[in-house]
């Protein structure tokens, strides 16, 4: 059956088809076919390439900088980096790691798409492109998904569009809008973004400040922490007498009994769907009749899945050794 496509998105298809090697998401070349006026695939010259001005990227490790420098200058660069020109430069769009380790790599030249589209569009694809790295901080993800919706995405468009579910982004827009103590608080420790959740529930700003620092410093738990802000909202000592303290140990307990029965139904819930999913990912020849953008979106919510039960294994740690 013949395609339907134009000839320029064909041609567009045919630029990643030879560069094989490109780790751009299908999102991202629909978007380049959908808006982009000219495509190319060429050498460009590294000293001919600007920065991202509106980079969604705040760091990058300098060890990994390093490896993948080293890995350049045996290898080469395997997988092209998206730019537009601009005047006789060029100002990068996606692949903004391979490019720095290049210049490390003193490489000359740098395999590049060249596509021409406007400014919102670069945004677009940049943010785009980072999100679908593993290695983004919820900070720079918070900022990411603020700069989607600014550009008019709904919240429940840009789940959609980056495989995440609406609860998951709006708690991220959430933590870009946050206080600077919990922002900060995030940043030094990537395993207190549940802690930030609750200290944004906190309205006194000395008492979240405090809290902040408790946390940071490891003194206090995400259990103790919910229990303060399900209560009063400050962590204030509680009146003593034995009828309170009576009512405050029986909460305390009925508290404790309800999370271990939710606990061990969740981890019932868990075992059984991992099991129903190793199953069904036996059957090769199943698995080979799904089409590969939903294969690679399986194995993107996957990984997602990993780090945040990695995540709930560092929580449960460290709540065992406090």
């Amino acid at each position: 059956m013949a395609s339907k496509r134009p000839a320029f998105s064909q041609n567009i298809h045919r630029l990643f088809d030879e560069a094989q090697a490109t780790d751009l998401a299908p999102g991202i070349v629909s978007l380049i076919e959908s808006r982009a006026t000219r495509a190319q695939i060429r050498e460009v010259p590294v000293e001919r390439i600007l920065p991202n001005p509106a980079q969604p990227r705040l760091s990058y490790e300098e060890d990994s900088l390093t490896e993948l420098a080293d890995s350049i200058r045996e290898h080469g660069v395997l997988q092209p980096i998206l730019v537009r020109p601009v005047g006789s430069q060029y100002e990068l769009i996606a692949g903004e790691r391979r490019w720095r380790a290049s210049r490390m790599a003193q490489r000359e030249s740098i395999p590049a798409i060249v596509v021409e589209f406007d400014d919102e569009t670069a945004l677009e694809v940049s943010i785009i492109e980072n999100l679908q790295r593993e290695d983004v901080s919820p900070l720079e993800e918070a900022a990411m998904f603020r700069k989607m919706t600014d550009l008019g995405y709904s919240v429940r468009q840009l789940a959609q569009k980056i495989g995440k579910d609406k609860g998951y982004v709006e708690n991220r827009i959430r933590l870009a809008e946050a206080p600077a103590e919990i922002r900060e608080l995030v940043s030094v420790r990537k395993d207190t973004i549940s802690h930030a959740y609750e200290l944004m529930k906190i309205g006194d700003e000395r008492t979240r400040r405090r809290l902040a620092k408790k946390v940071a410093a490891g003194e206090l738990t995400l259990a103790k922490l919910r229990r303060i802000t399900g209560g009063a909202g400050d962590d204030l000592p509680e009146p003593t007498g034995p009828k309170r303290r009576a009512r405050t140990v029986a909460g305390q307990v009925a508290a404790v009994r309800a999370t271990d029965d939710a606990l061990v139904n969740n981890r019932a819930k868990l075992a059984e769907a991992i099991d129903e999913l190793v199953e069904l990912l036996g059957h090769r020849d199943l698995l080979e009749e799904i089409p590969e953008t939903n294969r690679d979106n399986l194995a993107r919510t996957l990984t997602i899945t990993k780090l945040k039960l990695e995540n709930a294994i560092a929580i449960i740690r460290v709540t065992r050794e406090a």
